[in-house]
């Protein structure tokens, strides 16, 4: 047997195509929402939300650090004072933020991975970002290019999982201008489901962009929104030069970003829920509205990434019940102006994966399922406020992400006079254990963790009382054993690999300031 970088025992075709037989990793659907929704602001209450947000983007305006928006925004008849702010009339952000679609379909190289996604349809998404991971042997280390291309195969298959992101973890072993590239062909190599593009610079989106022409063809991109880019604000009320460039190169190729103000509340917005909603709201507005300045009926999302900040220590928490409320209040606003929304999914804060992790984890889940979010991103992996990703809550959060989803989906009322005949046919005193209706429905009545025990204590003692951490990296490691790559064409793939092994030429690679340019 041999092992790889990261502890994963290679043990031959056998033994993968063994386990490939015991378990399904067909993708889940894109889940179709079939239970009423949390929404606890009354329309005036939505209304007085926006009326505040569009007052903040008049009166107070946004900062728009980039010479080509404000061109673009003096176009577009924005009214831009002090050079670089711009203040924006509400009638102007309504009529283009009307041309954003409120539903698309996402495409894979896989068609059969193809997502509706907007309105009641929603998708889960890894973690990224990550500069450290907690490894199959549970131990914080800086990673690699093959655990993040290990993350990307547990990606490919987990089925509640429907995209292979990007930087999962940071490749430290590869240089930090030339990352990007090996990052976006990683994310297209182990996993034929969509994948996220990096916005680190606007030349750095553009090479994303680039490598999605070669995957799919230039013309197919003109139509066809199958990779997905994040742009942070810097709030309050700030856009900078990098996200907005990033944010155009995306744009143009009519390809979908989120719109994301970074919130810390209490510390870059009001210590107040309601006020902090509205300031996030107008950040996000003013965003949505510039990439219709860029290309008119592009799509686009409205995005944030929500922290409360311990008023203690200034630490960013997670699964606070503010983030909660926040959430569902960002819903009802994306749903009024008519346009997709993304949130943050399993956030924690802990150092380990213990009951912190997955208090504060559940806590978020729960939230966007009850918020009715699109674009469930940060789905697996993320703890420690985003500085590392645990393999073990890797796999752990995606089965958790798939119990949320047969949740999210409803009742299921297609066996229901079988069900009852079957009542009828046991009577009192009896057992459902050997009906047929059991036999044909049990595997879908119920669903049944593989990763979390509940056997007697005396079963779970007589099997070595493992606990979750441990049986999660035992889990990981056999799901890395049984995957098979879906492999790219081969011209597709040569040419792929021209296009980096170019532009790490043309990029130094010592140069780190070369990915601002």
């Amino acid at each position: 047997m041999s092992v790889d970088a990261v502890g994963t025992m290679r043990r031959g075709r056998g033994a993968r195509k063994q386990a490939r037989q015991t378990r399904d990793f067909t993708m889940l659907p894109a889940l179709k929402r079939g239970l009423p929704l949390t929404e606890p602001m009354s329309q005036e209450e939505i209304e007085r939300i926006d009326a505040a947000s569009m007052d903040i983007l008049e009166n107070v305006g946004v900062v728009f650090r980039d010479d080509i928006a404000i061109a673009d925004w003096k176009r577009a008849g924005a009214d831009v004072r002090d050079g670089d702010r711009v203040h924006l009339d509400r009638g102007l952000v309504r009529e283009l933020i009307k041309t954003i679609p409120e539903t698309f379909t996402y495409h894979a190289r896989n068609p059969a991975n193809n997502l509706p996604f907007g309105r009641n349809h929603a998708i889960f998404v890894p973690m990224t970002g990550a500069p450290y991971l907690r490894d199959l042997d549970d131990v914080r280390r800086n990673p690699t290019l093959a655990d993040l291309a290990n993350f990307h195969k547990l990606s490919h298959m987990l089925p509640a999982m429907h995209s292979s992101a990007h930087h999962i973890v940071e490749p430290y072993d590869h240089p930090i201008s030339q990352r990007h590239l090996r990052i976006t062909y990683s994310s297209m190599k182990h996993s034929d489901k969509t994948f996220m593009g990096m916005t680190t610079s606007p030349k750095n989106a553009e090479d994303v962009m680039e490598m999605c022409a070669i995957l799919f063809g230039e013309a197919f991109l003109e139509d066809h929104p199958v990779c997905t880019g994040n742009c942070n604000g810097n709030s309050p009320l700030v856009w900078d030069e990098t996200m907005l460039g990033a944010m155009r190169a995306f744009n143009k190729r009519n390809q979908p970003v989120l719109c994301s103000p970074f919130v810390l509340g209490g510390a870059n917005t009001p210590a107040s829920v309601a006020p902090t909603v509205a300031q996030l709201n107008a950040e996000a507005l003013s965003a949505l509205a510039y990439t219709q300045v860029v290309r008119k009926g592009c799509p686009a999302i409205y995005g944030h990434y929500l922290s409360t900040v311990s008023m203690k220590s200034g630490a960013p928490m997670a699964g606070t019940p503010e983030i909660s409320l926040m959430n569902l209040m960002i819903g009802q606003m994306a749903r009024f102006y008519r346009v997709p929304w993304r949130s943050s999914n399993t956030l924690g804060g802990a150092k380990t994966f213990d009951a912190q992790a997955g208090y504060e984890s559940a806590t978020t889940l729960m939230a966007l399922q009850m918020a009715g979010t699109n674009y469930m991103w940060h789905s697996a992996g993320w703890n420690e406020a985003g500085m590392h990703c645990s393999m073990a809550k890797f796999v752990v959060d995606a089965e958790q992400c798939a119990m949320a989803y047969r949740m999210a989906e409803g009742i299921r009322w297609d066996d229901f006079d079988e069900a009852l005949a079957a009542v009828a046919d046991i009577g009192p005193g009896g057992h459902y254990l050997g009906h047929p209706h059991t036999l044909e429905n049990f595997q879908r009545a119920f669903f049944m963790p593989e990763l979390f025990d509940n056997n007697s204590i005396e079963q779970w003692q007589a099997e070595g009382g493992i606990e979750v951490n441990e049986r999660a990296l035992t889990y990981t490691r056999n799901l890395l054993d049984a995957y098979e790559e879906p492999k790219l064409d081969a011209g597709v793939n040569e040419a792929l690999l021209d296009y980096i092994a170019r532009r790490e030429r043309e990029i130094p690679a010592a140069d780190a300031l070369n990915q601002e340019l």
